[in-house]
């Protein structure tokens, strides 16, 4: 029969939740301790507990060498033969037992340092078995009761431990009585100098997951699945649902006849909103359902691997679309998983025009490619601001001429150089045209002396015929011929010199 001490031990064990033998172990190091103090030695000391008679033996230990010149400690160890001695059944490498009196030695000291291991090895036992029993329900919801509040935090009481509730944790719109009882999700274990720490919420999304598997039939067996929910305790909770029997409406069964199921929840976060989605593969679908209640006007991916959307909406529905500090579209950038820019349509208007500009716009060519400009002259515009070529353009001489150093006369050489580079920056046939002007002088020049040298010729060729005044004969070939070689000479003439001879004078010849 286990004797009254070993019950004692039993019963603490039940209380506290640990394994008997931990705190039987704990009582046999607090006798080693409190007999090490009154000896005051240095032997390896240890103590058993008999279960029966409850009583406690404490001993030295010192294990058993072959020869003296192997004993480097005679404390902890011992020769074969001196220990054949005490017990002849030991053997190299075996442990003999000093035993070492404690019945009615050991003092008040003793006995109050014997107390103050039991109770540290306890407590550790206790916080080991606290940790390993909640770090694997991390994220469980659990029913709790507020024990107590100290300051911003709240302290529950979950069964085998006590829990608390930092405010980061909490909804803005709860606030908890003495004895309450309320349902927490176990958010972390966190191990400190004091003991394990359980840390539970009423803010994380878990809650409301296991809300509407409470409340909702269809989410418990499977039918609908809740594949993402963005919280913001006390504000509002966006959840996306999907269905999967096509017969089965994800959003009604969650919504519930009359809003019953969801006002249910809503009554458990104090009156928190809540916006229930119906999920789509599709991210241009999922983001125009996610931002509702806004009207969205249309969605375009900027980068899929970076999962970037950019959103456009009516310029009344801009305010609607963000919420109120940005927190509608705050919440469907993490219920999307994306990252979401929102415009109106004036915005983007606004940004195409810009770009468009940006598109048109003339580029700036410095002075240097504008020939005919001496560097001393583009030192000169430089020192007035005037770095490129458009810009000198757009001045009129009289702002050149207000430049100090540059006269009339370089303000024709300054237009006249400007005019020859735009004109050769035209498309199309620009240089052949500047090619020909350049060459028409030449043939003005030439055309003259043409007509100069034809026109005595010309008139040699007049008096000729004047002077033997042939006479036409019909049949005569030669006669015919010599008046078609007059005709075709006459029109020759009047071509290269571009003026008709006068009848009158031809006449009188004849």
């Amino acid at each position: 029969m286990p004797s009254e001490l070993y019950n004692t031990i039993d019963a603490l064990s039940k209380e506290k939740g640990i394994d008997p033998q931990i705190v039987v172990n704990a009582v046999e190091d607090a006798i080693v301790v409190a007999t090490r103090k009154y000896y005051k030695t240095q032997e390896n000391l240890r103590a058993e507990l008999d279960k029966e008679s409850g009583k406690i033996s404490a001993f030295a230990v010192r294990t058993v060498v072959e020869s003296p010149e192997q004993v480097e400690d005679p404390l902890l160890q011992v020769t074969l033969e001196e220990a054949r001695k005490v017990d002849p059944s030991l053997e190299v490498g075996g442990e003999m037992r000093i035993p070492k009196p404690t019945e009615g030695i050991l003092g008040r000291i003793a006995a109050q340092l014997a107390k103050q291991v039991i109770f540290q090895k306890v407590r550790e036992a206790e916080r080991d078995t606290v940790y390993n029993e909640y770090i694997g329900r991390v994220g469980e919801i659990v029913n709790a009761t507020v024990k107590r509040i100290e300051g911003p935090d709240v302290i529950f009481d979950i069964g085998k431990a006590e829990a608390r509730m930092p405010r980061k944790e909490q909804s803005r719109l709860e606030s908890f009585a003495m004895g309450e009882r309320v349902r927490v999700v176990i958010a972390r274990v966190e191990k400190a100098s004091k003991g394990p720490a359980v840390v539970v919420s009423r803010a994380a999304p878990e809650l409301v997951q296991h809300l509407f598997q409470t409340e909702v039939p269809e989410i418990y067996d499977g039918t609908v699945v809740i594949r993402a929910i963005a919280r913001e305790a006390g504000e509002r909770t966006k959840i996306a649902v999907m269905s999967k029997d096509k017969d089965v409406d994800a959003v009604g069964a969650c919504v519930g006849m009359k809003g019953m199921r969801v006002q249910s929840i809503i009554r458990e976060l104090r009156g928190e909103k809540i916006d229930i989605i119906e999920y789509h593969e599709d991210a241009v679908t999922f983001a125009e359902k996610a931002l509702q209640p806004a009207k969205v006007s249309r969605v375009t991916v900027l980068d899929q691997g970076e999962k970037h959307l950019e959103v456009v909406v009516d310029d009344s529905q801009l305010s609607l679309a963000i919420g109120k500090k940005g927190q509608n579209v705050r919440l469907a950038a993490k219920l999307l998983g994306w990252k979401i820019d929102i415009k109106s349509e004036e915005e983007k208007r606004q940004e195409v025009e810009q770009q468009m500009s940006a598109l048109v716009a003339p580029t700036a060519t410095p002075l240097e490619s504008v020939a005919g400009l001496g560097e001393g002259l583009i030192e000169k515009l430089s020192a007035a601001g005037i770095s490129t070529v458009e810009a000198l353009a757009d001045m009129t001489p009289e702002q050149l001429e207000a430049i100090e150093g540059i006269g009339p006369k370089t303000v024709e050489k300054i237009s006249l150089a400007v005019n020859n580079y735009f004109s050769n920056l035209e498309g199309g046939g620009a240089a052949e045209a500047a090619e020909a002007a350049a060459e028409e002088p030449e043939a003005a020049a030439e055309a003259p002396a043409a007509e100069a040298t034809e026109e005595p010729q010309q008139a040699a060729e007049e008096a000729a015929p004047a002077e033997e005044t042939p006479v036409s004969v019909e049949g005569d070939p030669a006669a015919g011929e010599t008046a078609l070689t007059a005709a075709e000479e006459e029109a020759a003439s009047t071509e290269s010199t571009g003026e008709p001879e006068e009848p009158a004078a031809a006449e009188d010849d004849k």
